[in-house]
């Protein structure tokens, strides 16, 4: 028994371009280790995740408050 093909939710919505401004998507995306991402806005993801921690927009540890 096949599993239906998971579709990437970035691509479903029409954004080209994740954005380390936008808190939002990246919490989103943020924690779920399955989110069914194509490899291209995977890759997105982990840079601008990464900016947006150097850039103390998100916190490194969930929860955190400074």
């Amino acid at each position: 028994m096949k599993r239906p093909a998971k579709t990437c939710p970035v691509c479903e919505s029409g954004v080209r371009v994740l954005d380390y401004k936008d808190e939002r998507t990246l919490g989103r995306f943020q924690t779920s280790r399955l989110s069914g991402m194509c490899s291209r806005h995977q890759r997105q993801l982990a840079t601008a995740v990464k900016r947006a921690r150097q850039l103390a927009l998100i916190p490194y540890i969930r929860g955190y408050v400074g």
